[in-house]
Parts: C-alpha cells; sequence; structure tokens
C-alpha cells in the first residue's frame, strides 16, 4: 500500500514558527511608551507642593544629628498595640 501525502503544494509544517519569528521582529522595532495615569500625576504635585512635611523631616534632623531628639517611648508603644490590634 502507498501512501501519498498530502495533497496541499503550500504546506509547510513550519509555518507557525515561521509567523512566531516576523511577529517578534515587528514587536522589536517598537519603541518603549510611558503611560501616567491622572491619579498618579495629581499625586506627583501634591508631594511635591509639601514643604511644611520636608521642613517638619529636617527638624527632626537637625535634632537626631545635635543627640537632642527624645523620643516618647510610652506614646510609640501604645501606638504599635493599636496599629497592630486594630489588624
Amino acid at each position: 500500500m502507498k501512501i501519498h501525502g498530502s495533497n496541499q503544494t503550500n504546506f509547510n509544517p513550519y509555518n507557525k514558527q515561521l509567523q512566531k519569528l516576523t511577529e517578534h521582529k515587528h514587536a522589536g522595532n517598537q519603541k518603549d511608551q510611558l503611560q501616567i495615569s491622572k491619579e498618579a500625576k495629581h499625586l506627583q504635585k501634591a508631594e511635591q507642593g509639601n514643604g511644611q512635611r520636608e521642613a517638619y523631616v529636617n527638624e527632626i534632623k537637625k535634632a537626631v544629628e545635635a543627640g537632642e531628639y527624645n523620643i516618647n517611648y510610652e506614646k510609640t508603644a501604645q501606638k504599635m498595640i493599636a496599629f497592630w490590634s486594630n489588624r
């Protein structure tokens, strides 16, 4: 008994691989893009305009460097307990 292959003249078993390769080449030509949402832009503006927070942080840094920063251990412990009990 003789088996003849498919009667298709354009039969290429590697056609899918070739298509993937050409798609990959086309995708490689695209440049990276970045899109920032409106909410993210709003958050960036809010962070930039907070000069009071920056002054407060600098004040604490100076106090720590000078050795004048005092920690209220009771208040710290109460806040830690409140944080962990609410979880």
